[in-house]
C-alpha cells in the first residue's frame, strides 16, 4: 500500500453533509468552464481513489474504494455532488476550503489527503473550474460511501490544526522569474494536481514532506517511488526531456523503465489522457529538479545488464539454480531466453531495466508479485503477478527471492535478495513503520496543541490579573 493511496484513505476527504444545509442557487457554468474542470480532474487523478470499485458497479466518483491497512479497511468518500451523500451541499467556498485548507464543510480538519497538502497551491480559477465540473457534469450518486473507523489517536481531527501550522503551505504557487512559461506550467502542475511529491519525496518524523531532499524518493508499501531528481546517477538526469514526458503520457521508454504499481494507474487515468503541451511542461520542469545523490549508487538502475542465456546450464541439471529454473518456467516465454523483450518494447528488456537495476529491491520484488497492469491508448500492458491468489502461479517467498536473486545477477548489480525481504514486500508491512511513524506523529501533534491550549490560558490568566 502506497503513502499516497494511504494518505488519501484515513483523510476521509469531503466526508458527507452533516445536518440540513441550505439550499444552494442552481449553477449556472459555462461548457468551457466545466470542460476546463473535467480536465483537471483528470490531471488531479480524482478517480484514483474516488471512483467506486467495479464490483460494486464502478460509479464515478462515488467513493467506497476499500484500502486495506494494518488498522483495516478504509474507504474513499463520494463527491459526487449528491447533496445526501456526497458533496452536492458545499458552496464554492466550503469546497475550496477543502480541497486548499484541509477543512470540511462542518469545519473539522481533514488529515492530508488527496492531498490538499499539494492542492493548497492551485489557482483561484482552477478551484472554480472543478467545482464546476464536479457540481454540473458528474452525475450525483444517491449512496452512501461505507464508513471508516479509525482506532485512536486517528480519530482526533484536531490534532491535524497543529500539524497544518507546522506544515501546511496555503500559499498559490507562484510564477518564477528567470525561467519561461512552459518551465513555471509545469513546475504548477507537478507540485499540485500531479501532486509527484507526495508519492516520491521522503518523509519525517511527522509524516511530513522533506523539502530539503523533494522528489528523492520515498516508500509505498511494497513499492517504491524512485529518485526522480536531476542527478546523473541516482536520479533521471540521464533521461532527456523528450524521454520523461514519454514515460508519463506512455508509462514506458525503452532501455530506461516501465511504469507499474500506482504509476501505472497515474499514466492509465491521469497522465496518459493530458495535453502534450502540459506533459512537456512538466519533463522541462522535473529535467531541472535539483539533484539529489543517495549513498552507495554507483551508475544509473537503467545502466545494468546485457543479454544472458541459462538454457544449456538448466537442461538435464539437478542441481541448476532455482532462480534459472523458474525464469525458463514463468518469465522466458514473454522476455525471452535471453531477457531481450518483445522487439517493439512493450514487453521490456531485462537488461538495461530500472526496476532490474535499482540500488533498493523492493520494485523487483513488487513487479513479481503484483504484475504490471496499465492501458494507455486503448492498449493494454499487462503482466501477471506470481503472489497469493495469482491466476497464472503462485510463487512462495523461497521461489520469489530466488528468482529475483536469479535477475539481479543475471542482469543487474549481481546482490542476493532474501526471504525475509520478500515477506516483508508480500505483507506491506513497511506500511506498519508508517503507521508507527503516522501514529506517533498525531500523538504529538495532539499534544502540541494541548500544550497550546495551556499557554494560551496561563497568557490569558497572567493578562487580566
Amino acid at each position: 500500500m502506497n503513502i499516497r493511496i494511504f494518505l488519501a484513505g484515513i483523510g476521509l476527504l469531503l466526508t458527507p453533509t452533516f445536518g440540513q444545509a441550505r439550499p444552494l442557487p442552481a449553477p449556472d457554468y459555462s461548457a468551457q468552464e466545466v470542460e476546463k474542470g473535467r480536465y483537471l480532474a483528470v490531471a488531479g487523478d480524482c478517480a484514483a481513489c474516488h471512483n467506486a470499485p467495479k464490483e460494486t458497479g464502478g460509479a464515478m466518483m462515488a467513493g467506497g474504494y476499500p484500502i486495506v491497512s494494518p488498522l483495516g479497511s478504509i474507504y474513499s468518500t463520494n463527491i459526487t455532488p449528491s447533496r445526501r451523500y456526497g458533496i452536492g451541499a458545499y458552496s464554492e467556498g466550503e469546497f475550496a476550503r477543502a480541497l486548499r485548507d484541509g477543512i470540511r464543510r462542518d469545519g473539522a480538519s481533514l488529515y492530508p489527503a488527496m492531498p490538499y497538502t499539494a492542492y493548497a497551491g492551485l489557482s483561484d480559477a482552477d478551484v472554480h473550474n472543478l467545482y464546476a465540473y464536479f457540481m454540473s457534469a458528474v452525475k450525483p450518486v444517491e449512496k452512501a460511501a461505507p464508513q471508516t473507523s479509525l482506532p485512536f489517536p486517528f480519530n482526533i481531527r484536531a490534532s491535524m490544526r497543529a500539524w497544518n501550522a507546522l506544515f501546511l503551505n496555503s500559499k498559490p504557487v507562484k510564477q518564477i522569474a528567470g525561467h519561461d512559461a512552459q518551465w513555471n506550467r509545469g513546475k504548477y502542475l507537478v507540485d499540485t494536481l500531479g501532486h509527484c511529491s507526495t508519492c516520491h519525496s521522503p518523509r519525517g518524523f511527522l509524516m511530513q514532506e522533506k523539502s530539503n531532499s523533494a522528489l528523492s524518493g520515498g516508500p509505498l508499501g511494497a513499492w517504491y517511488a524512485p529518485n526522480i531528481t536531476s542527478d546523473q546517477i541516482s536520479g533521471i538526469g540521464g533521461w532527456s526531456r523528450q524521454e520523461i514526458a514519454q514515460y508519463l503520457s506512455t508509462g514506458r521508454v525503452a532501455g530506461k523503465a516501465q511504469a507499474a504499481g500506482d504509476m501505472a494507474e497515474a499514466v492509465t487515468h491521469s497522465f496518459s489522457q493530458m495535453n502534450k503541451a502540459d506533459i512537456d511542461a512538466m519533463a522541462a520542469y522535473i529535467a531541472t529538479v535539483p539533484a539529489v545523490r543517495e549513498p552507495g549508487d554507483t551508475r544509473p538502475a537503467y545502466s545494468w545488464g546485457k543479454a544472458v542465456n541459462s538454457e544449456a546450464a538448466i537442461r538435464g541439471s539437478s542441481t541448476a539454480l532455482e532462480g534459472a529454473r523458474l525464469y525458463s518456467g514463468v518469465c522466458a516465454a514473454c522476455h525471452g531466453r535471453n531477457g531481450d523483450g518483445a522487439p517493439d518494447g512493450v514487453i521490456p528488456s531485462l537488461y538495461h531495466n530500472s526496476t532490474i537495476g535499482a540500488s533498493r529491491t523492493h520494485n523487483l520484488i513488487a513487479v513479481i508479485l503484483h504484475g504490471v497492469d496499465r492501458t494507455v491508448g486503448g492498449h493494454h500492458v499487462l503482466m501477471p503477478g506470481f503472489g497469493e491468489g495469482s491466476f497464472v502461479q503462485s510463487l512462495t517467498d523461497r521461489q520469489v527471492a530466488s528468482l529475483a536473486t536469479y535477475l539481479r545477477h543475471s542482469f543487474g548489480p549481481g546482490d542476493d535478495v532474501s526471504e525475509a525481504e520478500v515477506s516483508v514486500a508480500r505483507a506491506q508491512s513497511s506500511t506498519s513503520i508508517l503507521l508507527l511513524l503516522a501514529r506517533t506523529g498525531l500523538v504529538i501533534a495532539a499534544l502540541l496543541i494541548f500544550g497550546l491550549a495551556i499557554w494560551r490560558l496561563r497568557r490569558r490568566k497572567e493578562k487580566f490579573s
